[in-house]
């Protein structure tokens, strides 16, 4: 049996009990369960319990939506510290790249968004048929991401699946193509979400609702708050915005650079800033701990849109709050309540927070780890162990956070120092 206490888990929910017991003595299985409510580990275990570490084949492939769903899906593997090898493919970076990666890595494992996957296959850069199991993650974003051609030419690929499994946050979805004779678990009526989490709307008289974005997050002080909007161009205005009145605030949508997301995310789940302002990019995939605040500064358009949105907070269980802008032509939700707020001062904004990200300039294809990176920060930067915060890794580069206080004298003191024996740049991640 694989541990939780690397992830800091003392146990599984009901849902995820079920299903891992439904996975082990079953065969295909659909999945119906909350955003929020851990689906990914729910299939994981079992999952990771069934491949053959020692194999070189990849034995089975997760599809899913989105590049960030497929890397934070592979990290969760990497900090279960199984022996199963797990690789990302995704869009935005050149499919040879990956291709080595494979032929280096070796994994077990693919995660994958569909259009990448269907690119590897077709090519024949892994073994088809050693395949033997295939799940579809956040089926219900797939379709509606409009995936549904790719997927089925990827399962065309997969002559020898003998298990399939989907999984999705909601039940209006046509499966028919994808499974035949199946299990079906749903745990869409279980969720106790509504009650771990406050839902309030706040009045604004302008129709340009960032004043009240402004006073709200004052209000909310250093809380960790997610920001949505409905447009690429809404997200850097609203983010340029909050930076020039002083608050902590990153910034993420699908028009970005991967490498840029990749940073802003960081900044948000380390602590750094507090505030990200994103697209509905962020309402499906994101797994961010103890995200306290969602705020709707445009309003979803739909029950569903709603529904991934809110689910990012209030994750397992911690509680949240809900907060919707509300414009002058426009309407709240019919089950929200009212709330007011305090007219914020002139130049008044929330406190900063305790961390501030690092870009290091070498990653894990340099053989960089996260021991090496905390050793160069505590050794050569002079900082105590509780002075460095999230670490994380990536192919090319790196993030680190550490106490705020201090981290200009820290960029000096690492300026032309060495980790293990290689040059590399060393600076604020919002200046990368």
């Amino acid at each position: 049996m694989i541990s939780l206490s690397h992830l800091g888990i003392d146990a599984l929910n009901a849902m995820q009990q079920d299903t891992a017991a439904a996975y082990r003595r079953s065969g295909d299985l659909l999945l119906l369960s909350p955003t929020g409510s851990g689906k990914t580990l729910a299939y994981l275990l079992p999952l990771l319990e069934s491949l053959d570490s020692a194999s070189s084949e990849v034995q089975a492939v997760v599809i899913v939506p989105s590049r960030e769903l497929a890397m934070q899906t592979c990290k969760v593997v990497r900090d279960m510290k199984t022996e199963v090898r797990a690789l990302p493919l995704y869009g935005g970076r050149p499919a040879m790249d990956e291709h080595r990666q494979l032929q280096s890595v070796r994994p077990q494992l693919v995660v994958g968004t569909p259009g990448r996957l269907l690119d590897h296959l077709q090519k024949g850069n892994f073994m088809s048929n050693s395949v033997r199991t295939l799940i579809i993650d956040e089926f219900d974003k797939c379709l509606e991401q409009g995936f549904r051609d790719e997927m089925s030419a990827v399962m065309a690929h997969l002559p020898r699946v003998g298990k399939r499994m989907l999984l999705s946050a909601t039940d209006d979805i046509s499966i028919s193509q994808y499974l035949t004779s199946y299990t079906r678990l749903d745990f869409l009526s279980d969720s106790n979400n509504g009650e771990r989490t406050s839902e309030l709307f706040v009045k604004s008289l302008e129709k340009d609702k960032l004043g009240t974005l402004s006073s709200l997050l004052i209000s909310l002080g250093a809380e960790s708050s997610l920001v949505f909007v409905g447009f690429r161009e809404s997200v850097e205005r609203v983010a340029d915005y909050l930076r020039r009145q002083g608050f902590s605030a990153a910034a993420m949508h699908g028009g970005m650079e991967q490498r840029d997301r990749e940073r802003q995310l960081f900044r948000f789940v380390s602590g750094s800033c507090n505030i990200l302002v994103a697209t509905d990019l962020a309402s499906r995939g994101l797994d961010i701990d103890n995200l306290q605040n969602v705020i709707h500064y445009h309003l979803p358009l739909t029950d569903e849109v709603r529904t991934h949105r809110n689910g990012r907070t209030a994750r397992w269980d911690r509680l949240g709050r809900i907060f919707y802008l509300v414009g002058p032509e426009e309407q709240p939700p019919l089950d929200v309540q009212e709330t007011s707020l305090r007219v914020a001062h002139q130049g008044e904004h929330a406190p900063l927070p305790l961390w501030e990200a690092l870009y290091i300039g070498k990653g894990r294809k340099d053989k960089l780890s996260r021991g090496d990176i905390a050793g160069f920060l505590m050794k050569v930067g002079g900082l105590q162990r509780e002075e460095v915060g999230l670490i994380d890794v990536r192919d090319h580069q790196s993030y680190a956070a550490v106490r705020r206080d201090g981290v200009h004298n820290l960029i000096k003191r690492l300026a032309g120092q060495k980790i293990k024996g290689m040059k590399t740049i060393v600076q604020v991640a919002s200046l990368a």
